[in-house]
């Protein structure tokens, strides 16, 4: 049987490395576009692009299976107009290039599935959003509807397209799980502010296995949130990191000193503290099976 391709848009970040792997270890060929190719020897093939012109890249799409885009700045810095400015310029300007790239070949992707967030919805307070929820009112979600109306406007009848707005993604080499946890081990794994802000988290390997149902199913199109069905607050989520970690206590910390904190980390504060409570309502329809819909599972694994 041949083996399908797949191109990964921005695919050696944290995300895009452990999804690379995993499709080479089901018997893809994956080829990664990124600003800076190097040699490999895991099986994925790295291919130069800008994120912003057509270019000698564009010749892998030309029948490739799948397409995947996870390019963007990352989000956790300081959220100056500058930064903000680049944020969306990286994630807007890779999927219209994207879409010029698909028009271009003669046998386009059978499906191309994009990256988005589950900032789309803005800060959620206690309310539960699902995939019919509408966009928030804060810069984040601005940025998420930016997002996704340019991968909408593409309009590509011959290729499925599904968006994926990504939660709190748990892994061990990377994202905030290695933070937290140096944290909470030197007793600094406190609730932050009141800890009632929810946190809309999914394990890594669960994520990967949402990105391979949205290639291998010809049912799926649309947008799913990609998050796991059991939204906890930060308090919540907190404990059971610290319990995992075998630290019964930590100190809260209070509002400026997670703002004083985070400037001195170079990120941002409203990332720790704006509530997010989605539910991954479309995914579950389909019949999706959590390998670890419970934080506790998903932080024993990660961290045990």
């Amino acid at each position: 049987m041949k083996a399908k391709r797949i191109v990964i848009a921005g695919g050696s970040g944290f995300i895009g490395s452990a999804l690379a792997l995993a499709l080479v270890e089901r018997g893809c060929a994956v080829s990664v576009l990124t600003r800076r190719s190097r040699q490999r020897r895991d099986g994925v093939r790295e291919v130069v692009w800008d994120g912003e012109q057509s270019g000698d890249w564009t010749s892998f799409l030309d029948g490739a299976d799948a397409v995947i885009n996870l390019t963007g700045r990352s989000i956790n810095c300081p959220h100056t107009p500058e930064n903000l400015r680049e944020i969306t310029a990286s994630r807007v300007n890779s999927v219209k290039a994207l879409a010029t790239a698909i028009r271009q070949v003669k046998k386009p992707p059978h499906v191309w599935v994009q990256a988005s967030a589950v900032g789309f919805y803005g800060d959620t307070k206690d309310s539960l959003c699902d995939e019919k929820s509408p966009v928030g009112k804060d810069t984040l979600a601005n940025i998420c509807q930016q997002w996704e109306e340019a991968f909408t406007a593409a309009v590509l009848p011959n290729t499925r397209q599904v968006v994926l707005r990504i939660g709190f993604v748990l892994g061990r080499e990377g994202g905030a799980l290695p933070v937290l946890s140096r944290l909470t081990k030197c007793f600094l794994g406190g609730a932050v502010g009141n800890g009632r802000q929810f946190i809309s988290w999914i394990h890594l390997a669960d994520l990967v296995r949402m990105f391979a149902a949205a290639i291998e199913d010809e049912t799926l199109s649309g947008t799913f949130n990609a998050v796991a069905p059991t939204p906890v607050t930060n308090a919540s989520f907190m404990r059971e990191l610290r319990r995992v970690l075998d630290r019964p206590w930590s100190p809260p910390a209070p509002v400026f000193a997670v703002k004083i904190g985070s400037r001195l980390m170079g990120s941002e504060a409203s990332l720790a503290l704006v509530s997010q409570r989605c539910a991954p309502k479309r995914f579950s329809a389909a019949g999706f099976e959590y390998q670890f819909p419970e934080l506790r599972g998903a932080l024993e694994n990660l961290c045990l």
